[in-house]
C-alpha cells in the first residue's frame, strides 16, 4: 500500500464510573494491536473514526510469553498451566484482544486486508501474545450481570488532532432497556384522613364518658328506694331493657344466618331477601297498627309504606336478580381460601353487642337527666356512627385480603389487615361512615325523581338539581372507595376518585348503575330489624304496653345495625370484584360475567334505568 502517511494517535476511553472493573478487563496490549491496524490505513484521504467495542470478560488479563496451543482434540491449552478452553472461549478472548471496527468514507471497491494476529504486518519478529486465566462459570455469570446492570462506554479511536467524537455515540447492538411499570405501594404507613380520625376518637371518648355517667346515674337511681325516680327506673329496667337485650341476641343470630345463607346459596338468597323484606316490614306495620296506640299507629303506617316501596323495587329489579346472584357467587369464591376472614366481622359484632348493652342501660339514666329527649337523640346518633365505623372496619379488612388476592395473587394475613383497618385506615372508615349513607340516600332519591319527573316542571327542576349533585358526589365520595383505601392506603376522597376513574376508563358505569348488591345488603338489615321489632314489640305489649313504641323502634335499629355489620363480608367481596376487575380486566381470576353484562346492556337486551350523573338534554318546546 502506498500513500501519504498520517500521524494517528490512539485514545483509550475508560469510564470507571460505569464499570469499576474495566481496568481489570481490558488488555494493555490492545493499544499496540490498534497501532498495527492503523498502519494499514495509509492511502485513505478520509476522516478516520475507529470504534472498538469491548465486552467484559472474567478478570484478570495477563501477558504471558508462553501463549496457547491447540490440543489434539481441538481444544486450546494454555502451556505450562494445564488449563483447557474450548473454541468458543478462545474465539471470545481472541476477539477481545484485537477486534476493531473501522468506519470509513472513501473510494468504493477497495479490498479488505486481513491482519495476522500473531505478528505485525511488516513481518517483524516481535510478537505479543495474550494469555487469560479462565475463571469458573460462576464468575462469568456474576460479571455478565454486572455488564447488564452497568453499561460501559465504548473505546473510541480518532485521528490525531481531529475533534473528539461526542460521547453520546451508541453502539448499534447496544440493548435498549425495557421500561418497567412501577406498581403502587401496598404498605403505606401514613395515616389517612387524620381530621376525621381525631374527631371520631374525641367523639368516642365523650360517648364513653357519657355512657359511664348515665350508667352511674341509673344505678344511683335504682339504689335510692324512696324517690319516684327510683321506682320509675326499676320499672324501666324490668319492662324496657329485657326486650331490647332479647332483640340484640336475636339480631346476632339473624346476622349469622343471613351471612351463611348468602355465602352458601347466593343465587337463591337474592330474590328471597327482596321479598322477605317486603313481607317482614308489612307484617311489622300491620302488627303495630293492631296495637291501636297513637305512637304505634304512626310507626305502623311508616312500615307499611316502606313495605310497598320494597315490593315495587323487587318488581323493578327482576331482570337484575340473576346477574346479582352470579356476582355474589363469583365474588365469594376467594373467601374459601381465607378461613379466618370472618373473624373481624364476628369480633365487631361482639363488641357491638357489648356496647349496645351498655348503651341501653345508659338510656335508663338519661331518662332522669336534663333534656332527656335531646340526650337520647345524641346517644342514638353516636351509636349509629360507632356501629357504622365497626361495619366499615370489617369491610376494610375483607377488602384488603380479597383485593391483594385479585391484584397481586397474595394471601394476605387477616390479622395484619385488621390491624391496618383499626389504625392507619381508621380515619377513612370514620369519614366514609358519615358520607356513604348520605350518598346512598341521595342515589335512591335521584333514581326516584328520574322516574317520576314526567311533565311536572317542579319535579323536572328537582331531578336535574339532584343529578348535578350526584355528578360531584359519585366522583368525590362513593362506597367503592373502601377497596383502594384498604389496598393502597389512600384517603377517602382520593380513593373515591381513583375507583370511579377506573369505572369510567373501562366503561363500567352502566354495570355499576345496575348493581343492586348494596340494596340487597341494606334490605337484609331492614328485614332483620323488622323481625327484631316483631319480637320485641310483642313482648313489650304483653308486659307494659306504654313502652311498645320506643322498644319497637330501638329493637328495629339494633337489629338493622347488627346485620349490617355481618353483611360487610359479602358486600366487601362484591366491591373488590368490581374494582379489581376494572383495574386488571385481563386477570385469569375473572371470568366473562362483567363483559357479558356489558354486552347485554350495550345491545339493549337488558332494560334498566341508570343513575345518571350528567343532566340529559332538554328537548321540550
Amino acid at each position: 500500500m502506498t500513500g501519504v502517511g498520517y500521524d494517528v494517535g490512539v485514545e483509550l476511553a475508560l469510564d470507571h464510573k460505569h464499570s469499576p472493573f474495566l481496568k481489570d478487563t481490558v488488555d494493555p496490549s490492545c493499544c499496540h494491536i490498534l497501532e498495527a491496524h492503523l498502519h494499514l490505513l495509509d492511502g485513505y484521504s478520509c476522516r478516520l473514526l475507529l470504534l472498538l467495542y469491548y465486552r467484559m470478560v472474567p478478570p484478570l488479563w495477563r501477558q504471558d510469553e508462553k501463549g496457547m496451543t491447540r490440543a489434539h482434540d481441538g481444544r486450546w491449552v494454555q502451556r505450562n498451566r494445564q488449563e483447557v478452553i474450548d473454541d468458543h472461549t478462545h474465539h471470545h478472548l481472541h476477539r477481545m484482544g484485537c477486534s476493531a471496527m473501522a468506519v470509513m468514507e472513501g473510494e468504493a471497491g477497495d479490498k479488505e486486508e486481513k491482519l495476522d494476529m500473531e505478528g505485525r504486518p511488516d513481518g517483524g519478529d516481535e510478537k505479543k501474545e495474550v494469555a487469560a486465566v479462565v475463571e469458573s462459570s460462576r464468575s462469568e455469570t456474576r460479571v455478565s450481570r454486572l455488564q447488564t446492570q452497568h453499561p460501559v462506554a465504548p473505546v473510541q479511536v480518532a485521528p490525531h488532532g481531529a475533534a473528539t467524537p461526542p460521547a453520546t455515540v451508541a453502539a448499534a447492538n447496544q440493548p435498549t432497556p425495557t421500561p418497567q411499570v412501577e406498581l403502587a405501594s401496598l404498605n403505606s404507613r401514613e395515616y389517612t384522613n387524620r381530621v376525621s380520625l381525631l374527631l371520631f376518637i374525641l367523639h368516642l371518648l365523650v360517648a364513653a364518658a357519657a355512657v359511664c355517667f348515665f350508667c352511674f346515674k341509673a344505678i344511683q337511681g335504682l339504689v335510692d328506694s324512696d324517690s319516684g325516680k327510683a321506682r320509675n327506673g326499676r320499672r324501666v329496667l324490668k319492662f324496657w331493657l329485657p326486650p331490647i337485650e332479647g332483640a340484640s341476641v336475636l339480631s346476632i343470630g339473624l346476622a349469622f344466618a343471613w351471612q351463611k345463607a348468602v355465602r352458601s346459596w347466593p343465587s337463591v338468597m337474592v330474590p328471597f331477601i327482596l321479598w322477605a323484606c317486603f313481607f317482614a316490614t308489612m307484617a311489622a306495620g300491620i302488627l303495630l297498627l293492631c296495637f291501636s296506640l297513637p305512637a304505634t299507629d304512626g310507626l305502623g303506617v311508616a312500615f307499611m309504606t316502606f313495605s310497598i316501596g320494597a315490593g315495587l323495587y323487587a318488581c323493578w329489579v327482576t331482570r337484575r336478580i340473576a346477574f346479582t346472584g352470579k356476582v355474589f357467587a363469583q365474588a365469594l369464591r376467594p373467601v374459601t381460601k381465607f378461613q379466618d376472614v370472618n373473624g373481624p366481622a364476628y369480633l365487631m359484632m361482639g363488641v357491638g353487642f357489648l356496647w349496645i348493652s351498655a348503651w341501653c342501660f345508659a338510656v335508663i339514666g338519661a331518662l332522669n337527666f336534663y333534656y332527656p329527649t335531646l340526650t337520647i337523640l345524641a346517644l342514638v346518633l353516636s351509636l349509629a356512627w360507632t356501629a357504622e365505623v365497626m361495619r366499615n372496619v370489617a369491610n376494610l379488612t375483607v377488602s384488603r385480603v380479597i383485593a391483594l388476592y385479585y391484584l397481586r395473587g397474595m394471601q394476605s394475613s387477616t390479622q395484619f389487615s385488621f390491624q391496618r383497618a383499626t389504625t392507619i385506615n381508621l380515619g377513612s372508615a370514620c369519614l366514609g361512615s358519615l358520607f356513604v349513607p348520605t350518598i346512598e340516600a341521595l342515589r335512591i332519591m335521584a333514581r326516584g325523581l328520574n322516574l317520576l319527573e314526567g311533565e311536572d316542571e317542579f319535579l323536572f327542576s328537582c331531578a336535574h338539581c339532584c343529578l348535578r349533585v350526584m355528578e360531584s358526589i359519585f366522583r368525590y365520595g362513593n362506597s367503592w372507595a373502601f377497596v383502594h383505601i384498604a389496598a393502597y392506603g389512600r384517603g377517602f376522597v382520593e380513593a373515591s376518585q381513583s375507583t370511579w376513574g377506573l369505572f369510567e376508563k373501562q366503561r363500567m358505569e352502566a354495570v355499576v348503575d345496575s348493581d343492586i348488591t348494596s340494596a340487597v345488603c341494606f334490605l337484609t338489615g331492614v328485614t332483620s330489624g323488622a323481625l327484631s321489632l316483631i319480637f320485641a314489640a310483642s313482648w313489650t305489649f304483653s308486659s307494659h304496653k306504654h313502652y311498645t313504641a320506643t322498644v319497637s323502634l330501638l329493637a328495629f335499629f339494633v337489629g338493622y345495625l347488627m346485620t349490617r355489620i355481618a353483611m360487610a363480608l359479602p358486600h366487601g367481596c362484591v366491591a373488590c370484584y368490581y374494582v379489581c376487575y376494572a383495574e386488571n380486566p385481563g386477570s385469569r381470576l375473572f371470568d366473562s360475567t362483567i363483559p357479558d353484562r356489558l354486552n347485554q346492556i350495550g345491545s339493549g337486551r337488558e332494560g334498566f334505568v341508570p343513575t345518571p350523573r350528567f343532566p340529559r338534554p332538554n328537548f321540550r318546546t
